[in-house]
């Protein structure tokens, strides 16, 4: 098997397993450089290079942290590895970016110029989503259409149909989740709302809202202190979910929290690749 199969085989798994990584891939070359144009790695969160070859330690340094960079915000970027006088000629420091190229110096003696393409995979961002209301179904169906890894929690008695979802969990006990960048919303409404609640503070997760009023999330706000839930982490839920669209219907409640989750999912993003 050759190695550029090994790379791509590799990717194939880790799309399917849902896995983070940074694929690079060496574009041009000049002089003498260890990898040649086409040469490619996997690289995984942790830096370790999981399949694939792209030279030795000469460029090493600066692929690793692009792809760090990369993960990190999710946007790829061209990482240009060249000798200390031939950056000196193009007027750039090491670590400078220029035209979308960061820059750095190449201290192995071969004194070759290569560039490298660092592209992240990022798995697909988790809606978990506790109860079996309307909204929780519409919630479901319409983040699927969005690319979104969606897990519904709720018993089966509550559930009056099957939900479009990747998993679906029987009661609130979520065990091992789907790791990806995750929003958790509560739409139980009347049907285990503090057992849903309390699931949802236990998460990770870079939004959590609650399907109800101000005034009932702070009706069950005081049950879960009194049972010793934490209130910071109460406190970060919010309540209504969703932007004030004057939704009605589960339709439009669900649609007017997907783009509340969307806001704080691209927050940040929408000017990163602008000058």
């Amino acid at each position: 098997m050759t190695r550029h199969v090994e790379v791509m085989d590799m990717v194939a798994r880790l799309k399917a397993a849902e896995q983070a990584f940074v694929l690079a891939t060496v574009v041009r070359t000049v002089s003498v450089t260890a990898a040649k144009a086409g040469a490619k790695a996997i690289i995984r969160p942790d830096g370790t290079i999981a399949a694939g070859w792209i030279g030795g330690g000469c460029a090493r340094g600066a692929v690793l942290k692009a792809a760090r960079d990369a993960l990190a915000d999710g946007e790829p970027r061209m990482v240009s590895v060249q000798p200390e006088n031939l950056l000196a000629e193009l007027g750039v420091k090491p670590g400078e970016n220029r035209d979308g190229v960061r820059f750095a110096t190449n201290m192995c003696p071969s004194k070759g110029t290569m560039d490298v393409f660092i592209e992240p995979v990022l798995p697909h961002p988790s809606l978990v989503i506790l109860g079996g209301s309307p909204v929780a179904l519409s919630l479901a169906a319409q983040a699927r259409q969005l690319g979104y890894h969606v897990t519904v929690a709720a018993p089966s008695a509550d559930l009056p149909e099957t939900p479009d979802a990747d998993m679906l969990i029987d009661g609130f006990a979520l065990g091992k989740l789907n790791q990806a960048k995750r929003f958790v919303v509560v739409s139980t409404q009347g049907k285990g709302d503090e057992a849903a609640l309390r699931a949802a503070v236990t998460l990770d997760a870079a939004y959590h809202a609650f399907v109800g009023s101000r005034r009932k999330m702070a009706a069950l706000r005081a049950k879960l202190i009194a049972e010793g839930c934490d209130a910071q982490a109460i406190d970060r839920i919010k309540a209504p979910a969703g932007l004030d669209l004057g939704a009605i219907t589960p339709e439009e409640i669900a649609m007017s929290i997907l783009a509340e989750i969307t806001v704080e999912r691209r927050r940040g993003q929408r000017g990163a690749g602008r000058a």
